[in-house]
């Protein structure tokens, strides 16, 4: 077939703001049921039904089915990101439902019945079920007027009553019981670290009588991050740590001490902005198996119990998620640069490689597109130090363009900022790429998947480090003659859309952006967002107030003379939508061309298709008015207050 040649940015593609919005579909909080353990369940998200969430069923042998009717929506809301909503047990479902943070229970005959309070009194998430004493245990946060939300560790009971089984510290995390139900662990932390900072390690003895006696502290290391307890089948206590830099596996020895297990130059773990998240498990046999991701990349390997050697066990994916042991095997959700996420089973023959069962798949691109594939980089940024991406180059059957020409470079800024770029296939991403954009996915000095002390880098430097890692990204590339430089563009989400923000304010790297829900003003953030987050910014920016505002795109609009996209919820509670209207009203004050998008019923992320769709399709219709016919800017005097 003979290709169109067109410049780059202006290639026809089959990739639509429709198949965006329909990988909007998400597969999150596998589990199985202890009593039928080949059968699993998820939640998966519907934006064609304005982001409801509902949980699915896989028997074997038969179709997925969904077990929540609308207007049901499994969604927690503690620490306003949620995670771990359902747990199940015999067939019988208990979930968290949004619209209240209620817990309901559904019958295995689906007849669905609220258990606790509604409204809102009190708010629940990573559930677990103990069937022993017939009671669900839960992280529960209480809201108080005037003052910040109340954590504690709960048991709930069928009829709604509630015992606080641990309180005092400011959060909570990951409660999980012994396999014998002797004892219950979980994680807690303090104002003013992140559970990536600094957490405890706790636990509660319960008697022959179900009674849970009080709380024991078992480990606490000083700059020790503890991730995602959990126990072999002997009920040996295992748990991810990152004593020694890396999020290491670590067991529980006889005299109660911590030992490592791994030693791998790798993660384990992950940031834990919601609960849920599952990286380690024993299987049937009581072999250790682990997702573990290094360079940007995750693999699937098998863990010796003897000496903790980690033996990566070749899978047809480059990301992972949510590993869980079944009857038969183990069960997860994976994907690579040209797959969608996917629910799979996984068995292993006789010689121990792996075979996977693909049970439930997220939606793909139309067959004609052609996906580029992520190039993982390191590049030499300020001060001599070192910063990570994925670069994607243009790709596409149906155009080409002129020789002497190179591809504009969208940044994509991942948000967090303690998160990490994605080699999953992302429909976002190759919207750009089969247009004849490069985009570069930024995974800048702060983020995971590299070691704590990488991570580490951001604190006190945010609004500085990642924005000197955006411009030596592009420096990088452009000397290696693989985008033109003057054609740079930038985009991305929350924390992503601050760092937008700071680029365009502080740099003249770009010649626009979007801000996806970004940051504006540092301390209008402190003064208005929630608990989860209410100390982070102190350690990302540190404790003087003048330099706050030093790094706030607001107080220094006077510096950004780009264009400017924002598009915001306005039910978001996390990043308020005045942060963007006090943006967008100091810009047109300036004449700065400026587009600001708002959604009535989105919140902090875009779950519905609808908005979903008009979101992508008004940023690149936003780039279109920058761009002259032969790919250079252009000064633009008229753009639309509103797309």
């Amino acid at each position: 077939m003979t290709r169109q040649i067109l410049s780059y940015g202006r290639w026809p593609s089959p990739i639509t703001a429709e198949h965006v919005a329909a990988a909007g579909r998400k597969f999150t909080d596998l589990c199985v049921d202890p009593a039928a353990p080949d059968t699993l369940y998820w939640i998966e998200s519907l934006p064609q039904e304005a982001g409801r969430n509902t949980i699915m069923r896989q028997q074997p042998g038969a179709a997925a089915a969904a077990l929540l009717p609308a207007p049901y929506s499994a969604r927690a809301a503690v620490h306003e990101y949620g995670g771990g909503a359902f747990t199940v047990q015999d067939g019988v479902v208990w979930f968290v439902n949004a619209v209240d943070q209620a817990i309901h229970r559904r019958d295995a005959n689906g007849t669905i019945v609220r258990i606790t309070a509604a409204d809102a009194v009190m708010r629940f998430a990573d559930l677990q079920y103990d069937q022993r004493r017939a009671r669900l245990l839960c992280v529960a946060e209480t809201p108080r007027t005037d003052m910040e939300p109340q954590a504690a560790i709960v048991a709930v009971t069928d009829n709604g009553s509630v015992q606080t089984i641990a309180t005092g510290h400011d959060f909570y995390a990951s409660p999980r019981l012994a396999p014998q139900g002797d004892r219950l662990v979980w994680l807690a932390w303090n104002h003013p670290h992140m559970p990536w900072d600094q957490t405890e390690l706790w636990q509660a003895g319960i008697d022959a009588q179900g009674r849970i006696g009080a709380p024991v502290l078992l480990h606490a290391g000083e700059r020790e991050s503890l991730f995602g307890p959990f126990f072999a089948p002997d009920g040996r206590l295992h748990v991810v740590s990152d004593a020694d830099n890396w999020w290491n596996i670590h067991r529980q020895a006889d005299d109660g001490s911590l030992q490592q297990l791994t030693r791998e130059q790798a993660e384990f773990g992950l940031p834990q902005w919601v609960f849920g998240q599952k990286t380690c498990t024993f299987d049937a046999n009581g072999d250790l198996f682990a997702l573990s991701t290094a360079n940007g990349l995750w693999r699937f390997g098998r863990v010796n119990g003897s000496d903790g050697s980690y033996v990566p066990l070749a899978l047809d994916a480059t990301h992972l998620e949510q590993l869980v042991a079944t009857a038969s095997g183990l069960a997860l959700v994976m994907a690579d640069a040209a797959t969608p996420k996917r629910i799979v089973r996984l068995a292993l023959d006789a010689c121990g490689a792996p075979h996977t069962e693909v049970l439930r798949a997220g939606a793909g691109l139309p067959a004609t597109a052609i996906v580029s594939r992520p190039e993982p980089m390191a590049y030499p940024t300020a001060d001599g130090d070192t910063a990570h991406a994925l670069f994607y180059a243009p790709a596409s059957d149906i155009a080409t363009a002129p020789a002497d020409e190179r591809p504009p470079l969208l940044i994509k800024c991942h948000g967090g900022p303690t998160g990490a770029t994605s080699s999953a296939l992302d429909a976002r991403i190759q919207y750009w790429i089969s247009r004849g954009y490069a985009v570069l996915d930024v995974n800048y000095r702060g983020s995971t998947g590299y070691g704590r002390a990488y991570r580490n880098k951001l604190l006190g430097a945010w609004g500085v480090a990642d924005v000197a890692d955006c411009v030596h990204g592009v420096a990088h590339l452009q000397a290696e003659d693989r985008i033109d430089a003057q054609r740079v563009l930038i985009s991305g989400s929350s924390a992503g859309g601050y760092t937008v923000l700071c680029v365009l304010t502080f740099t003249d790297l770009a010649a626009a952006g979007a801000s996806y829900y970004g940051i504006g003003d540092l301390r209008a953030l402190l003064a208005s967002t929630h608990k989860f987050e209410s100390r982070y910014l102190q350690r990302l920016i540190g404790a003087d107030q003048a330099e706050f505002d030093a790094r706030s795109p607001l107080k220094n609009a006077d510096r950004l003379a780009c264009p400017v996209l924002f598009l915001q919820g306005l039910r978001d509670r996390v990043v308020p939508p005045d942060q963007a209207t006090a943006m967008v009203a100091a810009l047109r004050t300036r004449g700065v061309p400026v587009a600001h998008v708002t959604y009535a019923e989105e919140g902090h992320g875009f779950r519905d298709a609808v908005n979903i769709r008009h979101a992508i399709d008004t940023e690149r219709r936003f780039y279109a008015c920058l761009l002259g016919p032969a790919g250079r800017a252009v000064e633009v005097n008229s753009l639309s207050q509103e797309l």
